[in-house]
């Protein structure tokens, strides 16, 4: 069964997504852009960083690593992409985001440019934090050893910046500043097996 995804932050990168699918998702038919009411992001989603090596300058600074979530807000509207996904691809994706739950936002979404989104796949769900998430994010904050890496940072900002006109100042105004610091870390990513 097919199923769109609305992605907010790294899954607004077709690069990204596309490593998780096992291939590059097509603009304008599986891949679109669009915006979901009722959602707010927020930088709450903590990970520890055990289990996988990062390097740069800064990496002894933290232990957690800090990235997009959401929270309901009644009067909130984000903007992101709808991915169409089929059941294996899903799987794959509630693996890779392993600390969210999958939650149906199909009455709060809307396309911003044309697309096949249209009859019975019009169901379309995103990921939440976890309450663990969440609270590996508060502590490590409040120990002032989370921070976020500067390589998810800037792939954000470019998948926005690369998606609409415009659509890169709305994800920078719409959601709120991190409490933690950008550093120079990144996730260093064991070679892709095929």
């Amino acid at each position: 069964m097919n199923t769109w995804v609305f992605g907010y932050g790294s899954l607004v990168s077709p690069t990204s997504l596309g490593y998780t699918l096992g291939r590059s998702p097509v603009r304008g038919v599986d891949f679109l852009a669009a915006e979901c009411d009722g959602w707010e992001r927020r930088w709450n989603y903590g990970h520890p960083m055990g289990g996988s090596t990062y390097s740069g300058a800064d990496v002894d600074q933290i232990d957690t690593v800090i990235a997009l979530g959401v929270a309901p807000v009644s009067d909130a509207c984000m903007n992101g992409v709808i991915a169409l996904v089929d059941g294996d691809e899903l799987e794959r994706l509630d693996r890779r985001e392993r600390n969210y739950d999958r939650v149906d936002v199909t009455d709060g979404v809307r396309l911003l440019e044309g697309g096949p989104w249209s009859g019975d796949v019009n169901r379309v769900v995103t990921y939440v934090p976890r309450p663990n998430a969440l609270d590996i994010y508060a502590d490590a904050r409040e120990r002032g050893r989370a921070g976020i890496e500067i390589r998810y940072w800037n792939l954000v900002n470019d998948a926005f910046d690369a998606l609409l006109p415009g659509q890169g100042e709305r994800y920078r105004s719409t959601t709120p500043a991190p409490d933690v610091p950008v550093l120079d870390v990144s996730r260093v990513d064991p070679p892709r097996v095929s």
